[in-house]
C-alpha cells in the first residue's frame, strides 16, 4: 500500500484506518491479571513436574518404560498450561501493538503542521474546531466498519464551518487510569484540540481512539475464564471491593484460582460456590476482612493452613466437596459461629475442634465419621448439631454437657451400638425414629417431660429394652402392611355369568360420572 502520491489527510486517514482496525485495547486491569496469571501458571507447572520426578519405581517396572511416563506426564503438564496461558499471551500481545502503534502516531502527530495558513490546502486538516478525522474513527473504540463510525463519518462536514470552540473535557478519557498510562501529549477520541492542567499543546495530536474502559463479567450467564478472573480480582482489588459473589460463574476450565486473590483485603463476603474449584492458594489466607466464606459444591481435596489466618471468619461452607482431613489451624477460627462440612469424605473431625468456642451450628451429616471427638463438649455456644448419615458407634458423653445443645439429629441413632444410657429429657420430642429398634445394648432410658406419643407411655414405663422391643415390632408390622396384596385371580365361570344388570349398573355409575 503506497503512500507517495496521498496528501496530508489521505495519510493521516489511513493511519487512523490501521489503528482502528485493531481489536479493542486491553484495559490496564486485564494486563496485570494477564501478567500475574502467566507467573502463577509457571509456578504450578514447576511444582507438578517436581512431583512427577519424585516418583518412585517400582520393582520389576522397567527404567526405560517408567522414563516415558514421566516424559509423557510432564509433556502433558506443559501442553495443559500453554492452553491456559494461550488467552492471556494473545492478551499482553495486543496490548505490545497497541504500544508500538502509540509511539508510532506520536511520532506522526509531530510531524503535522502546527498552525493554519490560509494559501495551504490542507490547513482545514488542522484547524482546532475540525474534528472531520475523529469522526471517521469509531469513539466505542471498533474499526472503521462500525456502525458509530458510520454516522459520525456521514455528518463530518458539518464541523468545517461549525464557529464553537470544542471543549477539552469533552474529548478526554472517561477512565483516567488510561491517560496516567500514556504519555502526556496523548489524548483520546480523536484529534486533540484543548489543554489539560499541566499540558504543553503546540498543535493537534493524533489519539488512541481505542482505548476502554475496565470490562470484565461480559454477558450476563457468560461464565468466566481464568484470565477474566484474574482481570476482575484486580478491579476488585483497586476498587477495595467488600463483596464478589462467583456462584457458578467460573468456567469449567477454571479449576483454581490465582495468587492474586490475596489482594482482596478489604473484602467480607466471598462466594465461589458451584464451580469446580479443586484447590486454594495459599494467598487466601490474606483475606483478612473476611467474615463469609461459600465454597460449596466444589471439588477441593484439601484445605491450606492459612484457612486458620482468616481470624475473622464468621460463616463457613465447605459442604459437597470431597474433604478427608481438616487442618489443625481450624482451632484458630475462633470466631467462626455456622461450619458446614456435610456430603465430604471425612473420617474424623480434629481435636482442635473444641477450640472453636463461638460456634453455634456444625453440621457433618453425610460423611464417614464413626466417632466425635470428646472436646465436641469445649465448643459452649453449640446450638444445632447433625450428624446424620454417618457411621457413628457412638456419641461422646460431653455431647450431653453442651447446655446450649437445641437441636441434635441422628437419624441414623440405630448405628450406637454400643449406647447403654440415653438421656433425652426435657425436650420436645413426640416420636422415636425407627433406627431406634437397633439400640441392643440400651439399658437406661430418660424421656420425662416429653410428649412422647411413639411409643406410648406404659411401654416407655416398662424399661429401655422394651421401648426397643416395640419399635422392632411397629417397623416389623409397617412393612408387612407396605406390602402389595395378590388379586385372586377371577375364574372362567364368574367372567362368564358377570350379570348383565351389573353391567347396567356400571354403565350407569359411568355415565353419571361422565355427565
Amino acid at each position: 500500500m503506497g503512500s507517495s502520491g496521498m496528501s496530508i489527510d489521505e495519510i493521516v486517514q489511513e493511519i487512523m484506518r490501521i489503528h482502528g482496525s485493531l481489536p479493542t485495547r486491553p484495559s490496564i486491569d486485564e494486563v496485570e491479571g494477564a501478567r500475574g496469571l502467566i507467573g502463577n501458571l509457571e509456578k504450578e507447572d514447576q511444582l507438578k513436574i517436581e512431583a512427577i520426578m519424585r516418583q518412585n519405581k517400582r520393582k520389576g517396572v522397567p527404567e526405560e518404560l517408567f522414563k516415558i511416563l514421566q516424559e509423557m506426564q510432564r509433556n502433558a503438564v506443559l501442553f495443559q498450561s500453554k492452553e491456559q496461558k494461550r488467552e492471556a499471551l494473545k492478551l499482553l500481545d495486543l496490548d505490545n501493538i497497541h504500544s508500538v502503534f502509540d509511539d508510532l502516531i506520536q511520532r506522526a502527530t509531530k510531524c503535522l503542521p502546527s498552525k493554519s495558513h490560509d494559501n495551504d490546502p490542507s490547513s482545514s486538516l488542522i484547524e482546532p474546531n475540525d474534528l472531520s478525522l475523529a469522526n471517521q474513527v469509531s469513539f466505542s473504540g471498533g474499526g472503521l466498519n462500525s456502525p458509530t463510525t458510520t454516522t459520525a463519518a456521514a455528518s463530518s462536514s458539518s464541523y468545517y464551518n461549525s464557529t464553537e470552540p470544542i471543549k477539552a473535557s469533552e474529548l478526554y478519557s472517561r477512565d483516567d487510569s488510561y491517560l496516567n498510562k500514556a504519555k502526556a501529549t496523548f489524548l483520546v477520541d480523536g484529534i486533540g484540540v484543548g489543554l489539560r492542567s499541566g499540558d504543553a499543546l503546540s498543535g493537534p495530536k493524533i489519539v488512541d481512539s481505542t482505548l476502554k474502559p475496565a470490562s470484565i463479567s461480559g454477558q450476563d450467564g457468560e461464565k468466566l475464564s481464568l484470565i477474566k478472573l484474574a482481570s476482575m480480582i484486580e478491579v476488585s482489588s483497586k476498587k477495595g471491593s467488600r463483596e464478589l459473589i462467583l456462584r457458578n460463574k467460573l468456567s469449567d476450565q477454571v479449576e483454581w484460582l490465582p495468587d492474586s486473590i490475596g489482594k482482596l483485603s478489604s473484602l467480607i463476603t466471598l462466594d465461589l460456590s458451584e464451580n469446580r474449584i479443586t484447590v486454594l492458594p495459599t494467598t487466601i489466607g490474606g483475606l483478612l476482612s473476611l467474615q463469609k466464606l461459600d465454597l460449596h459444591s466444589n471439588k477441593i481435596v484439601e484445605l491450606p493452613d492459612c484457612i486458620g489466618d482468616l481470624l475473622n471468619l464468621v460463616y463457613l461452607d465447605l459442604s459437597g466437596n470431597n474433604l478427608k482431613l481438616l487442618p489443625a489451624s481450624f482451632a484458630r477460627l475462633a470466631h467462626l459461629q455456622e461450619l458446614d462440612l456435610s456430603s465430604n469424605m471425612l473420617s474424623v473431625l480434629p481435636e482442635t475442634i473444641g477450640s472453636l468456642v463461638s460456634l453455634k451450628k456444625l453440621i457433618v451429616e453425610t460423611n464417614d465419621l464413626e466417632e466425635l471427638p470428646h472436646t465436641i463438649g469445649q465448643c459452649t455456644s453449640l446450638k444445632e448439631l447433625r450428624v446424620d448419615y454417618n457411621h457413628l458407634k457412638a456419641l461422646p458423653e460431653a455431647v450431653g454437657r453442651i447446655e446450649s445443645l437445641e437441636i441434635l439429629t441422628a437419624r441414623s441413632i440405630g448405628n450406637l451400638e454400643l449406647l447403654e444410657e440415653l438421656d433425652m429429657s426435657n425436650n420436645q420430642i413426640r416420636v422415636l425414629p425407627d433406627s431406634f429398634r437397633m439400640l441392643s445394648s440400651l439399658r437406661v432410658l430418660k424421656t420425662d417431660g416429653n410428649p412422647l406419643e411413639v411409643p406410648p407411655g406404659n411401654i416407655v414405663e416398662k424399661g429401655a429394652q422394651a421401648v426397643v422391643q416395640y419399635m422392632s415390632d411397629l417397623v416389623a408390622n409397617r412393612e408387612v402392611k407396605a406390602q402389595p396384596v395378590k388379586k385372586k385371580k377371577k375364574s372362567w365361570t364368574q367372567i362368564c355369568c358377570f350379570s348383565s344388570s351389573n353391567k347396567r349398573q356400571r354403565n350407569g355409575s359411568m355415565d353419571y360420572v361422565n355427565a
